[in-house]
């Protein structure tokens, strides 16, 4: 016999994973993230966050030796979920309002990326297509004639 088993399958494992591989498709590129623009306005907060900041205030006076955020969390989501819709109702109507805040900055923003920037226009090209050198030439031909002139005139 040319070869035992153990070494027939080992052999056929080799195969099937070298075919594994040849079948698996590259995986894409990633590209990193897009540069964030630091004059984007953030978005506003929900309802629950806006309650959160009121109650961090308050967890942090009633437990002033807690340093676990997660506990906060937590306790206030807690909190959150026994409230009535009337108690929610201030924390809902300011989320609302910082809503609608961030959607009148957010068109202004948009508006403002829509824009082209515009170039500041060079007097160079307006006032002639003559290169300079060309300019200053025909200036010293008219002072040579204007000189000229002013002998004749003697």
């Amino acid at each position: 016999m040319k070869g035992t088993r153990a070494e027939k399958g080992k052999k056929a494992d080799a195969k099937l994973s070298l075919k594994k591989k040849a079948l698996a498709k590259p995986k894409p590129i990633k590209k990193g993230k897009a540069a964030k623009d630091p004059n984007k306005p953030k978005r506003p907060p929900s309802a629950f966050f806006v309650f959160m900041e009121d109650f961090r205030k308050s967890f942090k006076e009633k437990n002033p030796n807690n340093k676990s955020v997660s506990v906060v969390g937590k306790a206030g989501g807690e909190k959150w979920k026994t409230l009535s819709e009337a108690e929610k109702a201030p924390c809902v109507a300011k989320a609302n309002k910082l809503k609608s805040e961030y959607n009148n900055k957010i068109n202004a923003y948009n508006k403002m990326q829509a824009e082209p920037k515009e170039k500041p226009a060079d007097d160079d090209e307006e006032e002639s297509d003559k290169s300079k050198s060309e300019v200053h030439d025909d200036d010293d031909e008219d002072d040579d004639e204007d000189d000229e002139e002013e002998e004749d005139d003697d």
